[in-house]
């Protein structure tokens, strides 16, 4: 991989270390919001394994990212009516992006969107410490995304055992063959495949989809990334992905909610 195409994952983690030390600062405040939230959902594996046909959706709020800039522009409570529109069409979960930067989003966004709808919410951002997780548990979530291709082997053994303590369930996201074996190495009940290659940000739709083929039937498997028309979403609904991720297809249309609903008709 040339230097170059590493730029977009290694800047975003080195920020993201950064931004904990000024956390870790705060640490306490959120573990005291953090048992104000709340109570975690039961079940958090149900809601996500494939029961239909059709895959499960995990729709996206998005307003931007480092390859695509603006995919939409930020309007005052315009990110929960799309949360309410994305319930209301049948999402089974809600994926908001906490990283400001880089994607436009905010924790506070999440805690929005989790006190307006009942289906559970993920926490997605680039988890490098625990006290992120309280962050998470703090503003609501009930998934919390973990990156295998910024974590080492005990980084993510540790934060899968993190998140389980707050009651949570993490999402495990691989790229390649290595990570997914380093991903179903681990404890992780959900394990994510991502068409999208964080460092390059290509999509490699085709390659996700073997990938996703080799996650054992007792673990939910979800491809994550580069679904956009019916077409796609037929592939997708054509594998063994229990739950798809779509975020940058239904943000850009004028009603995201009508979209998704016309994707699960």
């Amino acid at each position: 991989m040339a230097p170059s195409q590493l730029d977009h994952l290694a800047g975003i983690v080195s920020r993201k270390r950064l931004e904990v030390v000024r956390r870790v600062r705060r640490a306490a405040t959120f573990v005291r919001f953090a048992e104000c939230a709340p109570s975690p959902r039961a079940d958090l594996l149900g809601p996500l394994r494939r029961t239909s046909d059709k895959p499960r959706v995990i729709a996206e709020i998005k307003l931007r990212s480092p390859s695509a800039g603006a995919i939409r522009e930020r309007r005052s409570g315009e990110l929960t009516a799309i949360a309410r529109g994305y319930q209301q069409a049948g999402a089974a979960a809600i994926s908001v992006l906490c990283d400001g930067p880089g994607f436009g989003g905010s924790p506070l966004d999440l805690r929005r969107v989790a006190e307006a709808v009942q289906v559970p919410t993920l926490f997605k951002e680039f988890v490098v410490d625990a006290v992120q997780v309280d962050l998470a548990r703090a503003v609501g979530a009930s998934y919390v995304l973990l990156l295998v291709r910024v974590l080492n082997d005990r980084e993510l053994g540790a934060l899968i055992r993190e998140v389980r303590g707050r009651g949570l369930e993490p999402i495990v996201e691989a790229a390649d063959e290595q990570e997914l074996e380093r991903a179903l190495a681990s404890d992780a009940r959900i394990v994510g495949v991502n068409a999208r290659d964080l460092r390059s940000f290509s999509v490699d739709a085709a390659r996700a989809g073997e990938l996703v083929e080799r996650i054992p039937s007792e673990r939910v498997a979800i491809f994550m990334s580069g679904v956009r028309t019916r077409e796609d979403f037929a592939r997708v609904s054509a594998s063994r992905a229990d739950a798809v991720l779509i975020g940058e297809g239904l943000m850009r249309a004028s009603d995201p909610g009508a979209l998704l609903a016309q994707l699960l008709a």
